[in-house]
């Protein structure tokens, strides 16, 4: 099952309790299906834990049975509820507030989302019905489509005054609704009854975050260890300079302690060989030391 999916099946763990919240979770659903409309509604859907709530919240919300459902191909893929009497269609119309008699308009009924539950069920119902979210193993992206201008419209002055910030789109003729921020994504999935969901979110991004740092960390540490074997490499070859043309003999004995130092010592860092000099000395000190030999043995060279 995809990760919509799964957020899908959380949220229909949540039980049916209120009528009111039943409505307005009814309605989001009406407002986002495939079709809604004087003459028929069709919602089809691949969820089945959606296609078991499907028939007890329409009975919770409005009373009525659905005229027909099916499965749209031998596997059962898909499952698709119709309802085509026109009493039931009218009775849907009217408390989700529209009127078949004076012209379909698609709205939201903001008569029954004055309380925060019942705006957060409408939104439930809305990603039930035409909802998704990215699994976040590949991204952050939730998304509300609908066909209905106004109602998109309406849905973002809803979802704004819950505090949140979507952004729109347009996709074919359809209006969509969407977060791209993680927190926003989150908070969201938990205020509609998902926080497992958002849980999921919130540990793939520790983890990626986790996984970037020790990317980085050890990117870097291998870099430091290339730098360090080069320059170990260019001080030996001006030691071997050095010593093949007798000038090394002449030196002070901190330079030729250096010297031997690297030579007996060529994988160490210039932190471990300053360690060993006697007495030790810092690192800035030694590197002083080998510097020095390199710039007499380009001078030798030259």
């Amino acid at each position: 099952m995809s990760f919509s999916g799964d957020t899908k099946a959380e949220l229909c763990r949540i039980r049916i309790q209120r009528s009111c919240c039943a409505r307005a979770e009814a309605c989001g659903v009406l407002l986002y299906c495939n079709h809604f409309s004087a003459q028929a509604i069709k919602i089809v859907t691949e969820s089945t834990d959606f296609a078991k709530r499907l028939p007890i919240l329409f009975r919770k919300a409005f009373q009525i049975d659905f005229d027909q459902k099916m499965a749209s191909d031998a596997t059962g893929g898909k499952q698709t509820f119709l309802i085509t009497d026109s009493e039931k269609l009218l009775h849907i119309w009217e408390i989700c507030g529209g009127s078949i008699g004076g012209g379909i308009a698609h709205h939201i009924n903001f008569a029954f989302l004055e309380d925060e539950h019942c705006q957060l069920s409408f939104l439930r119902g809305a990603f039930l019905s035409a909802g998704s979210v990215t699994a976040p193993q590949k991204g952050y992206h939730l998304e509300l489509v609908t066909s209905h201008y106004y109602v998109n419209r309406e849905l973002i002055a809803l979802i704004l005054d819950l505090g949140y910030t979507p952004k729109e789109t347009t996709r074919k003729s359809n209006y969509v609704t969407y977060f791209k921020q993680s927190e926003s994504i989150e908070d969201f999935l938990t205020a509609i009854g998902a926080p497992v969901s958002a849980m999921a979110i919130m540990s793939a991004k520790v983890e990626k975050n986790l996984r970037n740092g020790i990317n980085r960390r050890v990117n870097c540490d291998a870099a430091n260890v290339d730098k360090t074997v080069d320059a170990a490499q260019e001080q030996l070859a001006a030691i071997r300079i050095l010593t093949t043309n007798g000038t090394m003999e002449s030196l002070s004995d901190k330079f030729q302690e250096a010297a031997r130092l690297r030579q007996e010592n060529p994988e160490f860092s210039l932190s471990e060989l300053a360690a060993l000099c006697e007495p030790p000395v810092t690192k800035s000190c030694l590197n002083h030391r080998l510097r020095k030999l390199i710039a007499l043995s380009k001078e030798i060279s030259e």
